[in-house]
């Protein structure tokens, strides 16, 4: 009895010191700022608004959590949203909602291989893949649309977004239940640790005996389908399919996930921190907007935070080196 009273704290302690409660204690405390800042913060109202806001991210950030995890980065999935969305729309002209929806993710997901194959099998940098990739696939939005909107969109695909579950939308709950998913693979999963592994110390990983090819591709092959998913729950709110659809979301997806507490080195991070990422980028884009804060100023802030995180894991990283 006395050594289970005497490691609690110990425990508590070790729980304290986690990067995703250490997370989850600012955006406490940003979520009280701007509560004070703004009286309508934290209406109830306001708080669905911030949910609902946080699908499209969260989705793509999930994809981009992968990538990360394993030391690369994905620059093409907001170029790749807007192409899959147009691949959507178009294909909801000729098919039934689930099949157009599943042509998108597809999209999107052979996408992702080009770019896995070309950095893990050909050795080219993830920057420089996904930059091109993104070149290439909002020039595609473009030409498929004929540079329009396609707005004949059927109304039944706003389903998935305004339909309700116990009084909870159902594009809060989908995104819910993949956090869980991504989450348990990751922290359970033979894969999920393999991704660690690759991001952590490729060759050591290589020596082990894992599939460091699969496993480099994979996380680019989700990251392009989740892109799709996320443009699809887009398109359901506004029944509008835009080739300009997606612009500046890899810069969000990359943001949340880093705030997060996720290594742009690979090896480290969390889903549940990208969560947090995700609800502290929000909420930031949200309070600014209740304030009254021109759209232009809210990229500076976007930027600034994304210096800042790096900022504190360089220090962080510094100060457990020593």
């Amino acid at each position: 009895m006395t050594q289970i009273t005497a490691s609690l704290p110990s425990g508590l302690a070790r729980i304290g010191r986690s990067l995703e409660m250490r997370m989850l204690g600012l955006a406490l405390v940003i979520a009280c700022g701007l509560s004070l800042l703004s009286p309508y913060f934290l209406t109830q109202n306001n708080i669905f608004n911030i949910l609902d806001q946080s699908v499209v991210i969260g989705i793509v950030a999930v994809g981009m959590t992968f990538v990360i995890l394993t030391g690369g980065i994905d620059l093409s999935v907001g170029s790749v949203a807007g192409l899959t969305g147009i691949v959507l729309g178009l294909a909801l002209g000729e098919l039934p909602i689930p099949l157009a929806i599943l042509c998108a993710v597809a999209a999107g997901g052979v996408i992702g291989l080009c770019s896995g194959v070309l950095v893990a099998v050909f050795g080219l940098a993830p920057f420089v893949v996904t930059l091109g990739m993104m070149a290439i696939a909002r020039s595609l939005a473009y030409i498929f649309s004929g540079q329009t909107a396609i707005s004949s969109i059927p109304m039944g695909l706003s389903d998935i977004v305004y339909s309700t579950v116990l009084g909870i939308p159902a594009n809060v709950l989908f995104l819910l239940a993949l956090y869980a998913l991504a989450w348990a693979y990751l922290t359970f999963s033979k894969g999920g640790r393999t991704i660690y592994a690759v991001g952590s110390n490729r060759e050591a990983a290589r020596a082990a005996g894992l599939n460091v090819l699969a496993y480099s591709v994979l996380p680019y092959v989700i990251s392009g389908a989740l892109a799709a998913v996320a443009i699809t729950f887009s398109i359901a709110q506004i029944l509008s399919a835009d080739p300009l659809a997606g612009n500046q979301m890899e810069l969000d997806a990359i943001a949340a996930v880093v705030i997060g507490g996720a290594s742009l080195y690979g090896g480290r991070g969390s889903i549940i921190g990208t969560l947090i990422g995700v609800l502290i980028m929000v909420m930031i884009r949200n309070g600014l907007n209740l304030m009254g804060v021109s759209p232009f100023w809210q990229g500076t802030a976007i930027g600034s935070i994304i210096i800042l995180a790096l900022l504190a894991e360089r220090l962080v990283n510094w100060r457990a080196a020593r």
